[in-house]
């Protein structure tokens, strides 16, 4: 019963470290129409805050966080621009917050 039974999963043993031998991981690059898209809904959203935030307090972070992120898939004079507004946005609804 000393039978090689040989790799159970058909293919050749691992011991767990990349050597270099499998195929790299694809990239992804978002559509940039769809980016803008999306940093232009929120910048919106933001312009059109009067009298309080238009988001929950978790949402607010998330969006201080994420909209320079985003903006890095864009042209860099968009990108800039598009920082800029949302920062003055954002700072305008911090003032509104703390009145």
């Amino acid at each position: 019963m000393a039978e090689d039974s040989g790799d159970l999963f058909g293919g050749t043993a691992q011991l767990g470290l990349d050597l270099g031998d499998s195929a790299p991981a694809p990239s992804y690059e978002p559509d940039r129409d769809e980016v803008r898209r999306e940093l232009q809904e929120v910048l919106a959203e933001a312009r059109s805050a009067q009298e309080e935030c238009p988001w929950d307090e978790r949402t607010f972070k998330y969006h201080k966080v994420v909209f320079p992120q985003m903006a890095n898939w864009l042209p860099e004079d968009e990108r800039d621009q598009l920082r800029f507004e949302f920062a003055q946005e954002v700072e305008r609804i911090e003032l509104l917050l703390a009145a």
